[in-house]
């Protein structure tokens, strides 16, 4: 097992949930916190609540540290509009989540080393920044001379997640669009997000 696939795993077993999906996820037979005292039957508090909201939503888009979650929140809350909608946002246009959702990469961990190591072209230009933003109408695609990499094929291939509404990909070409930017209810979290209780643990 890689150690991108067992980190992956571990955040699945601290948080209690499936958080990507996947049907090789241990949660789906231990269905509670690793270690000794795994079993937890105490009634959780807000403080509690928030936590694993904000938890939840961090791991999932490749366990972003706090410094980086934190200034997603505080970019969010100065934008127009529901904040937490616009974290949902901001969080689905990085460029290492764009990379996940159009199945150019099996995790987001993947997606993230596949940006770092060149692979990933942005309307025509390399992109190595994983946080990178993307707009509406941008096209990401493969890089010719990494078309055969046998990562991105397997990933192609897996029937465990479809694209979803707000993007296209041709995986022929290996290239996509980013059409336009989702709503909370647009993306196929596989766990119940909870922006709102996350802004409400940053404002505690």
């Amino acid at each position: 097992m890689s150690r991108r696939i067992a980190a992956k795993h571990k955040i699945d077993r601290r948080l209690g949930v499936n958080l990507w999906g996947s049907a090789k996820s241990p949660i789906n037979e231990r269905n509670y916190a690793p270690g000794q005292h795994g079993v937890n039957r105490k009634k959780p508090t807000d403080y509690g609540i928030q936590l694993l909201a904000k938890q939840k939503l961090k791991g999932y888009y490749g366990n972003l540290n706090e410094r980086q979650f934190r200034r997603v929140y505080q970019k969010a809350s100065k934008m127009k509009g529901d904040t937490s909608q616009n974290i949902i946002a901001l969080l689905e246009r990085r460029l290492d989540a764009v990379v996940y959702r159009m199945k150019f990469a099996s995790t987001v961990f993947a997606s993230r080393q596949l940006i770092n190591h060149g692979h990933i072209i942005v309307n025509g230009k390399q992109v190595n920044i994983p946080s990178y933003l993307v707009n509406e109408g941008d096209i990401i695609e493969i890089r010719e001379k990494s078309k055969s990499n046998t990562v991105i094929i397997e990933a192609i291939q897996s029937t465990e997640r479809d694209i979803p509404i707000y993007m296209e990909v041709d995986f022929k070409a290996l290239k996509g669009k980013f059409i336009n930017i989702p709503k909370l209810e647009d993306v196929p979290y596989p766990v119940v997000m909870e922006p709102n209780i996350v802004i409400e643990y940053y404002s505690r």
